[in-house]
Formats: structure tokens, sequence, C-alpha cells
């Protein structure tokens, strides 16, 4: 199992074999509009791989319809072909795609060995204000025993404990920033390090910081505050900077065992193996 971060909420999984996007925006503004002509967000780091560099996928997954998550221009150069699973009230977004899930909380789909469950998260959903009827939240991913949360986006809350009853967790995908002035709707590091924590995962990915300047808080904040809260526990912490990816060493169980090389922080890389 191994993750590379390509910015913002983009995290390349290559989970088992089967390849996995998340909430893909790798150009180079968010916003309204397409192209040159794209009004929004510039990007302040450029994303660890162009869209035209993105592997053959099976499955792109969208936590909302929030700009800087559902991007219509990146979702324009992916393949027609390939599976997408939206939150309930966001098919529209995707008409292009052939295959749409569109999933609930609690809901669960499968992709041959792959199952993927819609869970709850504390944000919100609306596209252009108006648009009320649109979800949100995170997924579970599971597949040869193993396990993936990926909150998308998310302020503080105690719906990830519930899922540590589940079973055990490899790798919680939680964001840190964008937090000032915005603490109801994205959460702390402080706070994604007590969620990381309640889950019960065995390592985390960082995500939703240091790519769009959308907060106050500097950009190198979120990382450093995240690693201060973890402390002697921060090799848990795989990835911290664009670019990096990290394999889940072969063999090894959920145990709380300390990582060690592979384990630790990835090295730059175009794609993960």
């Amino acid at each position: 199992m191994t993750a590379a971060w390509l910015g913002h909420a983009t995290v390349l999984l290559n989970f088992h074999g089967t390849w996995i996007v998340t909430d893909p925006a790798l150009e180079r503004r968010i916003g309204l509009g397409r192209g040159i002509l794209k009004l929004g967000p510039r990007r302040l780091i450029q994303p660890a791989l162009r869209k035209r560099e993105l592997p053959h996928l099976d499955v792109a997954l969208l936590s909302h319809a929030h700009m800087d998550h559902t991007d219509l221009g990146t979702l324009s150069a992916i393949s027609r072909k390939v599976r997408v699973v939206v939150q309930a009230g966001n098919r529209d977004l995707v008409r292009r795609f052939r295959v749409v899930d569109e999933l609930g909380w609690g809901d669960v789909v499968r992709i041959g060995d792959l199952a993927v469950e819609s869970i709850e998260s504390r944000h919100w959903g609306a596209r252009m204000v108006t648009d009320r009827h649109r979800g949100y939240g995170g997924y579970l991913l599971r597949k040869h025993d193993r396990t993936v949360v990926f909150a998308g986006d998310t302020a503080y809350t105690d719906a990830f404990a519930g899922l540590a009853r589940r079973g055990p967790v490899d790798l919680a995908i939680l964001p840190i920033g964008a937090y000032d002035p915005w603490i109801a709707s994205h959460a702390s590091p402080e706070e994604a390090w007590r969620m990381f924590k309640a889950l019960g995962a065995e390592y985390l990915l960082p995500i939703h910081h240091s790519t769009f300047r959308l907060s106050r808080e500097p950009m190198d904040e979120p990382m450093r505050r995240l690693l201060a809260a973890a402390g002697p526990e921060r090799w848990r912490v795989v990835i911290t900077e664009v670019g990096q990816t990290w394999s889940l060493p072969e063999g090894q169980a959920v145990s709380g065992l300390k990582s060690t090389g592979s384990a630790g922080h990835g090295e730059a890389s175009p794609a993960p193996t």
C-alpha cells in the first residue's frame, strides 16, 4: 500500500493494485471557470504530478462539491472510464463519467475487492451557496485486511471515534489547514491529531495545507503545530511535503509498533509503485 501527496487534498493511492485518487485538483488555480480564465486562489506550490501524468486510475473519490475538492478542470482530464464515487447530491457534477456511485453516510459500494464506505464528517457541501442539498463526507476504504480513512474536509468531530471499534486502521488521511478563522469548518492541527488518536490509526497523512492560501495562518504553521502536537509520536506522521511518497512496510500488522525505514517520511517521487 503506497500513498503520494500531490498537494492540497489530492492523494494518489496504490491500494494493493487498485489505483485511487482523492479530490483531484491539479490545475494552477481553483475556482470558477476553466484554464487561463479560471478565477480563484492560485497554487503556491506545483502539484507533484500534472494531470496528464496521472497513472491509469481505477477510482476517483470526491468528498464534497467545494471547488478546491471537486475541480472540474482536473476531472475533465481523467478518463471517462474511471469509476467515480461522490457523496449524496453531487452526481450532476460528474455526469461525463460512465459509472458514478452516489453514497450517503453508511452506504457501501464494492469495486472489485475494494469496499468504499461513505463516512460522516463535519463540514458543508454547497458549491454555490444556494445548492444546500449537496452532501459531504469522507470514505472508509478496505481491501485485503487493510484499511484507509480519507476524511476529505472536516472540522473537529467525534464521528471518527466510532470507526476505531470496527477494526484497525492502517492510514488516516486528515486535513490540518485553513482553520483561521474557519475553525467551525476546518480542524486545527491539534484537533486533527486528537481525531487521529481517537480513530486508533497507525499512521497519519496530513492534507489540506501548504498548497493554496485559503485562510490567515502562515503557510508553514499547520505542519509545525501538528508535529508539535504529535511530540514523541511524530514518527506516525508519514508525509510532510508535497511530492513525498510513503509505503506501508510489507507484512506489518497494525499493532502500535514504531515504524522504521520506509515507514518514515517518504521521498519525492512522480508516482507510487
